[in-house]
């Protein structure tokens, strides 16, 4: 049974690209400088919360544009040095600005430069990562706190503040400016711009692409409340756009960020331009048509509803490994009993951990066993559990792909020789404290196997087909196995209980 879809990719792109262009056409002449918020390319987030769209819709309607635009990327020196992660590829925030780059060259878009913001003198981590880019021919900028901000507008406006930023050159009538994630200083770079773009003799304008949270459904929607989920560790309250309201009588949602930023933004516009701002609200200043895209309403709610049970089983076991703190997680949590959800509302939840207490129950030799269990495409639940040869999650792979191949449970894909030898290896020789084999040695075991086993052969062509597919797991996953199931595209989740009592080889 296929995957319901909710969301037309098509017909967001068609509208996205339409409205960006009539935005531009609206300012003839003048750049037009667009913030994008959220994630540009790979939104995974946006895939799961609207089943039908495109992780690459974003950057797809801008290869559209692409004689254009060109892209700014920025990064907050400060998200440099604590390495924050970008929870999708599990990679950093610096490793994320790399990997953007490589993305952007793939659909032939004009990367202008790096932008490092609120930087400060005497970070050594900040530095190594400049100069790694400029030795290879990327162009970076430092840009400093604002002096002033955010009260103090005349001095935003001034020398002092926007022009202590170097000028960034650009040359195409788009620039977009995008970051890693989240509190990149992407406003502050788009406003320093327009500053030194009036203070040239030349016009300019801002704009702001934000997919999240969708301005014209309800502020309730599970798919806002989902968004309120994955940002809670940057405090992010969804509210009815005041400004929005009172200058239009048009309810529309926006995030509390935007609107206690919007009153300065507005002066900091009216200051830089000397005219009136052309926005009477922060809605006003978005581009986003996502909600438009949207064609099952109940699909999408029951999507958003499985990303809120998501985030919070990943927000447990983030607390567990002292990544957010417990305020973090009480409001994922408040955001759970706001729908009634719990976690048992996740299908896969429940039978690992009932297999797992079956197991534990039968036999003492498995008290410590752990167990995966995946849902595919046709919501059949197929379980694998630890032993002494592999990890779970290494079992779920081989019994599910065994599974949509209509091999037997008890038919070998691997040969135990080769197992063992695997684990001689890794052992008496590299010398790992760690015996079961990882899911990407068993891949690897597996690819090996079906050059002589038409079984293993037939079950590793069925890899592609567990993309999308929901598991959990009843333990932490070591960071290798996630990274791994990540790579498969496999959404797995986890308890929030360790394997062992070891606190580094656990």
């Amino acid at each position: 049974m296929p995957r319901k879809e909710g969301f037309s990719a098509e017909k967001y792109i068609e509208e996205q690209s339409k409205y960006i262009l009539e935005r531009i056409g609206e300012g003839a002449g003048q750049r037009l400088y667009l913030e994008f918020g959220g994630k540009l390319v790979q939104d995974k987030h946006a895939m799961r919360v609207l089943p039908g769209f495109d992780e690459n819709a974003k950057i797809k309607l801008l290869q559209r544009m692409k004689d254009q635009a060109e892209i700014i990327i920025c990064i907050y020196s400060g998200d440099i040095t604590t390495n924050k992660t970008r929870q999708d590829f599990g990679i950093t925030y610096d490793l994320e600005v790399l990997r953007l780059i490589d993305v952007f060259r793939k659909y032939a878009l004009e990367i202008n430069s790096v932008v490092v913001t609120r930087y400060e003198d005497g970070s050594p981590a900040v530095d190594k990562f400049i100069n790694r880019l400029e030795n290879r021919g990327i162009r970076t900028y430092k840009h400093r706190f604002t002096k002033g901000y955010p009260t103090d507008v005349d001095t935003i406006v001034s020398d002092e503040g926007y022009g202590a930023n170097p000028y960034i050159e650009v040359t195409r009538p788009l620039a977009v400016v995008t970051g890693p994630g989240g509190g990149s200083g992407k406003l502050a770079t788009c406003l320093s711009q327009l500053y030194h773009e009036y203070r040239m003799g030349k016009k300019a304008r801002y704009a702001k692409f934000e997919t999240f949270p969708v301005w014209n459904i309800p502020l309730k929607h599970p798919v806002n409340i989902a968004y309120e989920a994955a940002t809670a560790d940057l405090r992010d309250v969804n509210m009815i756009d005041s400004f929005h309201l009172e200058a239009y009588g048009v309810m529309a949602v926006n995030y509390n960020r935007d609107l206690e930023v919007f009153p300065v933004v507005k002066r900091i516009i009216e200051k830089i331009t000397g005219e009136e701002s052309e926005y009477k609200s922060p809605t006003d200043m978005g581009v986003n048509r996502v909600g438009f895209g949207i064609t099952d309403d109940e699909v999408v709610k029951e999507a958003a509803c499985q990303e809120i049970i998501r985030r919070y089983l990943i927000a447990q076991c983030d607390y567990k490994k002292g990544r957010i703190d417990n305020e973090t997680l009480e409001r994922i949590k408040l955001l759970m009993d706001e729908l009634s959800l719990v976690p048992e509302d996740r299908q896969v939840v429940m039978p690992a951990r009932e297999y797992a207490e079956e197991k534990r129950n039968c036999d003492e030799r498995y008290v410590n066993v752990v167990v995966m269990a995946m849902e595919l495409d046709d919501g059949t639940i197929v379980t694998g559990r630890s032993s002494r040869r592999m990890v779970a999650a290494a079992a779920a792979i081989l019994n599910s792909i065994k599974h949509l191949s209509g091999i037997k449970d008890e038919m070998h894909l691997i040969s135990p020789n080769i197992l063992r030898s695997i684990q001689d290896l890794k052992t008496n020789v590299l010398m790992s404290e760690k015996t079961s084999l990882n899911c990407e040695e068993i891949l690897m075991a597996l690819t090996i196997s079906a050059a002589t086993n038409p079984s293993a052969e037939a079950a590793l062509s069925k890899l592609g087909s567990l993309r999308g597919c929901r598991a959990h797991c009843t333990a932490i996953l070591s960071d290798k196995d996630e990274t791994t199931l990540k790579s498969l595209g496999i959404d797995v989740t986890s308890d929030p209980e360790y394997i062992t009592n070891n606190l580094y080889y656990g």
